[in-house]
């Protein structure tokens, strides 16, 4: 009897542990997409003496920290983290932790945006994931001014990823967030809505197109360098 009752609650606490573990997992679920990448910039050589700046994001990002490095040389040390890892995915957190105990700076400026990836994430729980990155970022940057860069939006829409009703409606949702934390806002969605002829391919912009967001970076972050 005492037996058959030890097993009895042995099993249910079996079965609680596993719904517990299958709920943990259920709010926070990888979708990892074909191709994953991580791409992490230091500066040549970092001046002491200069502020530090992060800048944060996916291949868009990527694309335009040369730009800001080049502009803001001799004004601060430029770091990049990039990566595919979208929000929703319990790895961009980790990955974010990474970086900065790697690097052991302290940032006085967070420039971020990544919305180009994670579509298999609806916008929901990309709006549901985001204070959790806003919070990740003043963790890693305790201090810093942080920077909301908007997503850009595509020359053609893709009817398995990015399109620009889902980029309008992860910016809106991201927009009402970073205005109640007293985020400051780079509106780099409306600037490249002005220059539709500087698209790389459907995504991306050419060398010049990625040259005019990052001018509109640096004078974000300018006025946040002291």
């Amino acid at each position: 009897m005492i037996r058959n009752r030890f097993k009895a609650w042995t099993a249910i606490g079996l079965s609680a542990l596993l719904f517990v573990s299958a709920c943990c997992q259920a709010q926070a679920i990888s979708k990892p997409e074909i191709t994953e990448w991580t791409w992490e910039v230091r500066p040549d050589h970092v001046d002491p003496k200069l502020p530090n700046v992060l800048l944060v994001g996916d291949s868009i990002t990527r694309n335009y920290f040369a730009e800001v490095e080049h502009e803001l040389s001799g004004r601060a040390n430029v770091y990049l983290f990039a990566a595919s890892t979208s929000l929703g995915d319990p790895r961009l957190d980790r990955q974010l932790n990474e970086f900065a105990a790697l690097e052991g700076v302290k940032f006085s400026v967070v420039h971020f945006n990544n919305g180009m990836h994670g579509w298999a994430y609806t916008e929901k729980e990309y709006a549901t994931a985001f204070p959790g990155y806003v919070a990740t970022l003043r963790k890693i940057a305790s201090g810093a001014r942080l920077i909301w860069a908007s997503t850009t939006p595509v020359r053609k829409d893709d009817p398995l990823g990015a399109s620009n009703e889902r980029i309008k409606a992860r910016n809106t949702e991201a927009l009402e967030i970073v205005k109640r934390d007293s985020i400051a806002v780079d509106d780099q969605y409306s600037l490249m809505l002005n220059y539709p002829k500087l698209y790389l391919d459907d995504v991306h912009f050419n060398p010049e197109g990625a040259s005019v967001q990052g001018r509109q970076v640096v004078g974000t972050i300018g006025k946040y360098l002291k």
